[in-house]
């Protein structure tokens, strides 16, 4: 909510997980932290609130939609991204920064980003190790959806950049319409230079570029 209204000074309102309806809302941003606890598994009950119904109905019908960490989750198990986030390989909760590197600027969120461009936000999560089958792999890259990896500072994805065992070094995936997005690292936590980085605050620019575009055309 910060990051919109006093990063961007764009308008931007909670919606209540009760609610039914995003009607007249531009886009939605679900948000990380602990649903319901985060009991059974990451996202597996939220994903029954009737807002979360409201958000895939209107996510079909092509509104941009970012789920952030938890959101992520709740994304995968709403079945509008396909994979799973499962236990870091080190079974141990990750708070730390790192770096990504910006795979497709094919989404609202990435749309004023160079490919290849380096960020630098927070993680914070126990079970943010991305999985998918071979075949859900294999489509996610030849169909560029995979929109964010975890590189080192110089922009290699190795294996010690990865902070959580995540497959491929995904930090971030789409949807084959390209306007859901989904990513463990905190870009609403990166977007004042107080905060170590303003990096985040790049995804919510392009976001409103892309809205305001939509409206112009």
């Amino acid at each position: 909510m910060r990051a919109l209204r006093d990063g961007l000074r764009v308008p931007a309102e909670y919606l209540w997980h009760k609610e039914t309806s995003v009607f007249g809302f531009d886009a939605v941003v679900l948000p990380g932290g602990f649903s319901y606890g985060d009991y059974l598994r990451c996202g597996a009950i939220a994903r029954f609130s009737p807002i979360v119904k409201a958000i895939v109905r209107a996510a079909n019908d092509g509104m941009p939609v970012i789920g952030i960490c938890n959101g992520f989750q709740i994304l995968c198990e709403a079945g509008l991204l396909p994979g799973a986030l499962i236990r870091n390989q080190s079974l141990h909760f990750v708070c730390q920064p790192v770096w990504l590197r910006v795979e497709t600027d094919e989404t609202p969120f990435t749309a004023k980003l160079d490919k290849a461009r380096l960020l630098r936000m927070p993680v914070a999560h126990g079970e943010g190790s991305y999985f998918a089958e071979p075949a859900t792999l294999a489509t996610l890259q030849s169909k560029r959806q995979i929109v964010f990896r975890y590189v080192d500072e110089s922009g290699k994805s190795t294996w010690e950049s990865n902070p959580n065992g995540s497959m491929l070094n995904i930090a971030g995936i789409c949807n084959e319409a390209r306007n859901v997005v989904g990513m463990m690292p905190h870009p609403d936590r990166a977007w004042d230079r107080r905060l170590g980085s303003e990096d985040g605050k790049l995804l919510f620019e392009s976001l409103v570029g892309t809205l305001e575009s939509a409206v112009t055309l």
